[in-house]
């Protein structure tokens, strides 16, 4: 399969996705819900819980994730996708988002009994404003985590806002700088939040000009608990993207955790 490029990767956001096996609600409002990817192999089956990103705005959607969600279900895991409020939907403020990443994460349990899922085998990671969230939630602790794979992560939301990424949108996101609101930046940045129990494999693209890799260079050296896993030469897309030369190291990362 041909590698792709930094600058061509970004093909992913148009390439229609593989079907899910399933698409289930956590809640009442439209964006509640997750597409569920199941392996062939016999379950019980380990389970990642992943979270897209779009800097939080509803003009991305779970379905960008697909390819990854399939080619994770291939390589044996069952994969959970989840959807939530984001900026633009009604509720799709920092507390509506937030409440939904962890409604939707405890819904595995819901899943477990129909679909055999061994949750003492599960993984969080998530890619871009996704990777903050996922890191977000190990720091809440309200569901039990093998480990988290934050990718290509917005990790540290002050830096971000002084870096105005995507035109500032953590103060969208946020309600404000840090100057104006800093506990709301003190409760939701991931670095902020540290130490996190459950152990981090923090992987980023050296080439990525989206979220700047030293993001994850000064996080993973303030975890205390992180791997860091550079991607020489990799860009923001071509982590989600399996047709990359640098998916078979995602993968691993993902899913070899003593599985």
């Amino acid at each position: 399969m041909a590698a792709t490029t930094p600058a061509l990767a970004q093909d992913i956001l148009t390439l229609a996705p593989p079907k899910a096996n399933a698409r289930i609600p956590y809640g009442k409002e439209a964006p509640q819900f997750g597409d569920l990817y199941l392996p062939q192999g016999s379950p019980p089956h380990p389970a990642v819980l992943f979270i897209h990103g779009g800097f939080w705005r509803n003009a991305f959607s779970l379905d960008y994730a697909g390819h990854l969600c399939a080619a994770l279900a291939r390589a044996g895991a069952a994969v959970w996708s989840l959807e939530y409020r984001r900026l633009g939907d009604p509720g799709g403020n920092w507390a509506g988002m937030s409440d939904d990443i962890i409604r939707g994460a405890q819904h595995l349990v819901v899943l477990q009994a129909r679909y055999n899922l061994d949750l003492s085998r599960t993984i969080a990671a998530g890619h871009s404003a996704g990777g903050q969230l996922a890191l977000w939630l190990a720091a809440q602790r309200v569901v039990d985590l093998r480990g988290v794979v934050p990718m290509a992560a917005v990790s540290d939301l002050r830096r971000a806002w002084a870096l105005q990424l995507d035109g500032g949108v953590v103060g969208e996101l946020l309600g404000g700088s840090p100057e104006r609101v800093p506990q709301r930046y003190a409760a939701a940045s991931p670095v902020e939040l540290l130490p996190i129990s459950a152990p981090q494999r923090v992987v980023h693209g050296t080439a990525d000009n989206i979220v700047p890799f030293d993001m994850s260079q000064r996080f993973a050296k303030a975890s205390g608990n992180a791997k860091l896993i550079p991607l020489p030469g990799a860009g923001h897309f071509d982590l989600v993207d399996p047709r990359a030369r640098v998916w078979p190291t995602v993968q691993r990362n993902i899913l070899e955790w003593e599985f």
